[in-house]
């Protein structure tokens, strides 16, 4: 899911100094605040499906000036079961019509479902691809390991003792329990990690997040939903430690490194431990 407290924060910045207000809303924060922020005004509106949905319905927000909508990373979203909420907002009594509006929708891949909600939200579309939709980056070189699952720990710490200084490392893992597990042993064997899995709370992921943008904690280890929509400079490897379930999720995954191959100027990479 894309993290929409990192989007309002880039917001902030292009609004400096200008009559742009900035807002956000996300569920796990304290509604009252976010509901104090809008309150004092708001041009520019990022949110997340469900706690939009919420204030929709409470009679906090309304739609109706709306001249620009986003939707970003909306395989993503599908994936997490938010159509009926992206539903619920696109298609509201107060949203204006698609002629009255300009929609933008961003998506790194465009299986069916995806093209099934183009046409129902958007109108004579200009179709746009960077590269070949669905495909990764030829930037990054990718690199598979075949290892037993029990050297698996083994073959992370020889590749993590191999990395250059200054770069940032992500690890994928399937599971909570694992991210927590693999993190400490990291932690354990001197080298600096953090953790984000969909138990975290907000305040806990924002400063799993800070430490690692920071270099602080230039390793983090995430299940694929907690890192979905992360934008993170000096990314320079990602470590498939488990293998994704098909390979849309792959893209996502090693995606993470291939936004930053201009700003570091060195090649990314993609290790699998298969």
């Amino acid at each position: 899911m894309v993290d929409v407290a990192q989007i309002h924060d880039e917001a902030r910045k292009f609004a400096y100094r200008s009559w742009v207000r900035p807002a956000v809303v996300y569920g796990g924060a304290d509604i009252n605040q976010q509901l104090r922020q809008i309150e004092r005004g708001c041009d520019l509106l990022s949110a997340t499906p469900g706690r939009l949905v919420d204030l929709i319905e409470r009679g906090r927000i309304s739609l109706a000036n709306v001249q620009y909508l986003v939707l970003d990373e909306a395989d993503r979203m599908l994936d997490m079961g938010f159509e009926p909420q992206i539903r619920r907002i696109v298609q509201g009594e107060d949203m204006p019509g698609v002629m009255d509006r300009q929609t933008l929708m961003f998506s790194a891949t465009f299986p069916r479902d995806i093209q099934l909600l183009a046409k129902d939200f958007l109108k004579e579309y200009i179709f746009l691809s960077v590269g070949r939709v669905g495909s990764t980056s030829e930037n990054i070189t990718q690199k598979i390991e075949y290892v037993e699952d029990q050297d698996k720990r083994s073959v992370l710490l020889d590749i993590l003792h191999s990395e250059p200084q200054g770069g940032l490392t992500l690890v994928f893992v399937e599971t909570k329990r694992m991210a927590d597990m693999l993190s400490e042993y990291l932690m354990n064997n001197r080298f600096p990690a953090t953790s984000i899995h969909g138990d975290r709370t907000q305040r806990e992921r924002e400063l799993a997040l800070s430490t690692f943008r920071s270099g602080r904690t230039p390793i983090m280890v995430a299940t694929a939903v907690a890192a979905r929509g992360l934008d993170i400079p000096n990314v320079t490897h990602v470590v498939n430690y488990d293998l994704p379930s098909d390979i849309d999720d792959y893209v996502h995954r090693i995606g993470r490194t291939g936004l930053d191959w201009i700003a570091t100027g060195s090649q990314p990479r993609s290790t699998w431990l298969a």
